[in-house]
């Protein structure tokens, strides 16, 4: 499985098998469901998946955390590898972010 959720359309592949979806700002909600309706899709279920790439980055500050989340969970609860878009396997992927995280202050 290969997944890059750095920009506003996500882009999941399965085998030879590609899908893309413009999620906006509901990828937190829905990225994981997408992923197994994907799977179901292709008569397949979670343990069908024997490895995991992610794009790490650079890109969308709120995506990347979201799909590395997805995907070190994933690799984690199924025991596969997790390679970074690099090839690198990983233990965990923590994101490549092209600049500094945008937080405002408090308002009080």
């Amino acid at each position: 499985m290969f997944l890059d959720t750095s920009t506003d359309t996500t882009l999941l592949q399965l085998g030879d098998k590609k899908y893309e979806y413009p999620f906006g700002h509901d990828l937190a909600e829905k990225l994981l469901q997408f992923i197994h309706e994907k799977l179901q899709e292709n008569n397949q279920d979670w343990h069908d998946i024997t490895e995991i790439e992610f794009m790490s980055g650079p890109g969308s500050f709120t995506g990347l955390r979201i799909g590395a989340t997805i995907v070190n969970t994933l690799a984690n609860e199924l025991n596969i590898p997790l390679y970074d878009h690099h090839g690198n396997q990983q233990k965990q992927i923590i994101p490549e972010y092209d600049r500094p995280a945008n937080i405002t202050a408090p308002r009080k």
